[in-house]
């Protein structure tokens, strides 16, 4: 009888191996050292760990309360009015969690005014604060909080209802940040241009790196003052910016002066909000401009409500 040789290959394991070796080297995920852990749940979101990650056990429950987690705390409503009230409860948790040790906020699309000043009075080290669609807290809330974190470094406010007044205020409340972003809805109309903001941006913000106004109503000599009194910026942004003309040697004076820098009519496809007025007749352009707009989107049942509002319930005044 012919003798059949097998040849293996050395690189296989069989399917019985690999269970056997699985079960082996099976890491208890419980059993990793807190540091590696705490490591672990820093990668997730602030959505992540309030509506999922501290409820998988007791351990995760307790370490998702340790203040190094929430330094960082974004949270962000995108036309989802049914949780703006449940966002803005974990907003507060999150800054009592947080423990005085938070350097960055991100609200977008809610938001009370006693939201601003809860942060400002518990954030003494606050350094990147930024606001998005934010229509329900009011310029006024926004500049008694700002006048209490003089370690902030980084300012946003993207379509924020607020009036020139008021941005202006805004502006001369923060006279040592590096980075400004006013962003608002341009327009054509040449009865809106106005230099009232750029003109306190270049009065009270000699120290920016970073600016941008996507959107602004700023002429040819609002931007002059902004680059004759900012030395240190090096990348603006002036997308939307329809009353810019750009005449005579300014054009040539922002290439050379700016390293970064984005034109009125250059491409917002990296900016995920409307930049621009339209009318009913527009309506085509306007879903358009919403096609690559990143909505979140969470489905949420009857079993978490219940636990949840047992969660944030005791939060006083919300």
């Amino acid at each position: 009888m012919a003798t059949t040789s097998t040849n293996r290959n050395p690189n296989f394991i069989s399917s019985m191996e690999i269970s056997q070796s699985t079960l082996e080297n099976h890491i208890n995920w419980l059993e990793l050292p807190r540091d590696v852990t705490l490591m672990i749940l820093m990668k997730l979101g602030t959505l992540e760990i309030l509506e999922s990650a501290q409820f998988v056990c007791k351990l995760w429950y307790n370490l998702c309360k340790d203040p190094s987690i929430w330094r960082i705390v974004r949270i962000r409503n995108n036309h989802e009015y049914e949780l703006v009230d449940k966002h803005k409860k974990m907003m507060f948790n999150a800054v009592d969690r947080s423990a005085g040790g938070l350097i960055d906020v991100d609200i977008e699309g809610f938001g009370s005014n006693d939201l601003p000043s809860y942060i400002a009075s518990r954030s003494s080290q606050l350094k990147r604060l930024r606001l998005a669609c934010c229509r329900t807290i009011s310029a006024t809330a926004l500049i008694e909080a700002l006048e209490k974190l003089s370690s902030l470094k980084e300012l946003e406010l993207t379509l924020c209802p607020f009036e020139t007044e008021k941005i202006i205020q805004i502006i001369n409340t923060c006279p040592s940040l590096t980075t400004f972003k006013l962003n608002e809805l341009g327009s054509m109309d040449p009865t809106l241009a106005c230099d009232e903001e750029a003109l306190a941006i270049a009065r009270n913000m000699p120290e920016l790196r970073n600016l941008q106004i996507i959107g602004n109503c700023l002429t040819d000599d609002g931007l002059t003052a902004i680059l004759d009194s900012c030395p240190h910026l090096e990348f603006l942004d002036l997308r939307a910016c329809f009353h810019l003309e750009l005449v005579g040697s300014l054009g040539k004076r922002l290439s050379e002066q700016i390293k970064d820098l984005r034109l009125p009519y250059d491409s917002t496809d990296d900016y995920n909000y409307l930049t621009t007025y339209y009318d009913t007749d527009s309506d085509e352009i306007y879903a358009q401009e919403y096609d690559d707009i990143d909505f979140i989107s969470e489905d949420y049942d009857s079993d978490f409500d219940e636990i949840f509002a047992q969660e944030y319930s005791p939060l006083s005044g919300q």
